[in-house]
């Protein structure tokens, strides 16, 4: 969203953070959501909003250590794991 102003992206990145196929995903995207997407610079805002566009099942099986993590999401789904308690 080209025009789309940060304080906006943040708030539509939590809400898709929070409501998401699956409740482990609801829970791990939201705790991570809460413990800062502000911190985030505006590369790693693009990628968090390409992840969320991921299957949850998939998302939950890279969070848990079950599968490997494509290569551009690694360190981004490590930090998620981090938050979450997982990994």
């Amino acid at each position: 969203m080209d025009h789309e102003s940060r304080e906006h992206r943040l708030k539509r990145l939590a809400m898709r953070s929070m409501r998401r196929g699956i409740k482990e995903m609801d829970l791990i995207l939201g705790a991570y959501s809460d413990a800062g997407l502000d911190r985030l610079t505006p590369g790693d805002l693009d990628l968090y909003d390409a992840l969320l566009s991921e299957n949850d099942h998939d998302l939950y099986q890279w969070v848990t250590g079950q599968t490997p993590v494509p290569a551009h999401y690694d360190a981004l789904i490590s930090d998620i794991a981090r938050h979450a308690g997982a990994r």
